[in-house]
């Protein structure tokens, strides 16, 4: 049994959804490992979803069948449904997004994946000479780039505050989120790769065309992942911090970056905190996502500090889905945009990689992740980054 989400509506389906009813995408298909889980989830999204939103159509083709209860090449079954141009999205355990987007890729078909893309720089730059050969985007969920906040903040941190100096993350979940992710935790991924991606590619889309990352170092504290009652692996690290050395490309000014993550947090007023501070030669930027001045307090779940700016799920006036400002819906729905222009020949791929968190966009993250893991692995060896003739990391030792 897992852990109770703290998106117990569910955000990728109910956008789809969404899009459909807007008329952006026409047939849904939804593929897994284990078909004899889709008559909950059609409950689910009939109780949910379509009893919620004034009878919004959920219905959607299934992968495998619901009598196959375990079946781990289903999605090549529904992508083989699919034509070049149409679009697909990856929201699965971390090692196996390549395969996956690979197979994707491979046939034309549009990727939207989560973060991380994938867990090394190899395949990350595999990913990106295929998609380029075959056409296709692909774009990561790191929907933080889609938060009006963060991107006020991002484009300060670039224009206004000089050279980079300081930048500072955290992210946590609570730690009952371990009964779901014991699954995978410290067996095909870590915490660094789940939750550090979000920050570390806010910074590295502050950086861009700015700065680049000289060398990492990584730490982490253990305790309570491979404990009673969650029992991972030994040595299953519950909070990891990456520190990064930084260069800034006009003046070789040096900066510093650390970039923390855990998942042994207490149960809070919020399900992930979440907030960084950045520090340049002419100013300093703290933002604190978690907390927007917006709290309720209920009977049945106490006191929660809520953020409507991710995804609003009230209906609106007419009864329909009502979100469509916020960040979450507004990372899908842009990647859907983006496809539909690339598919009318109105936008260049090459034109994406600077306006959205594109894979091509995002090889300075998956490096600095993949090298973080690896310095911990290392017992805390640094390790410096490697650069070809045109500065792109290909690299680290």
């Amino acid at each position: 049994k897992g852990s109770k989400s703290d998106k117990k509506v569910g955000v990728i389906g109910l956008c789809f959804f969404e899009l459909r009813r807007l008329g952006k995408v026409e047939n849904i298909a939804m593929a897994g490992t284990n078909g004899k889980k889709f008559p909950g989830i059609r409950e689910h999204l009939t109780k949910n979803i379509s009893q919620v939103y004034n009878g919004l159509d959920v219905s959607c083709a299934t992968y495998p069948a619901d009598d196959v209860a375990r079946d781990a090449d289903a999605f090549k079954a529904a992508l083989d449904q699919l034509k070049p141009g149409d679009v697909t999205t990856i929201f699965t355990p971390d090692d196996t997004h390549f395969e996956i987007a690979k197979y994707a890729v491979e046939r034309g078909i549009h990727v939207l994946v989560t973060k991380p893309p994938v867990k090394t720089l190899a395949h990350h730059i595999e990913l990106v000479q295929l998609a380029e050969k075959h056409g296709v985007l692909v774009m990561v969920e790191y929907h933080k780039r889609f938060d009006p906040c963060y991107i006020d903040a991002v484009n300060k941190a670039q224009k206004h505050l000089g050279d980079f100096g300081y930048f500072q993350s955290f992210m946590s979940q609570p730690k009952f989120q371990l009964e779901t992710f014991k699954a995978w935790a410290g067996i095909s991924s870590d915490i660094s790769y789940y939750l550090n991606s979000h920050h570390i590619d806010v910074h590295c889309w502050s950086m861009q065309e700015k700065g680049r990352p000289l060398s990492v170092v990584a730490s982490g504290a253990t305790g309570v992942a491979h404990a009673e009652p969650y029992n991972c692996p030994k040595g299953t690290e519950d909070t990891i911090t990456i520190m990064a050395d930084w260069e800034n490309t006009a003046s070789k000014n040096r900066g510093t970056a650390l970039y923390t993550s855990s998942w042994s947090a207490p149960k809070a007023d919020v399900h992930s905190q979440q907030r960084f501070h950045y520090m340049g030669a002419s100013g300093e930027i703290t933002v604190d996502q978690a907390h927007r001045g917006y709290f309720v307090c209920t009977d049945k779940d106490g006191l929660a500090s809520v953020n409507p700016l991710y995804m609003a799920y009230m209906p609106g006036p007419d009864g329909n889905f009502n979100g469509h400002s916020g960040y979450g819906f507004k990372s899908i729905s842009t990647f859907v945009d983006s496809c539909i222009a690339l598919n009318n020949g109105t936008v260049k791929l090459e034109d994406l990689h600077t306006r959205i968190p594109t894979l091509k966009a995002t090889v300075t993250t998956t490096a600095i992740l993949e090298a973080g893991r690896a310095s911990l692995d290392s017992g805390g060896k640094r390790m410096h980054f490697k650069f070809d003739g045109d500065g792109n990391i290909t690299g680290y030792a």
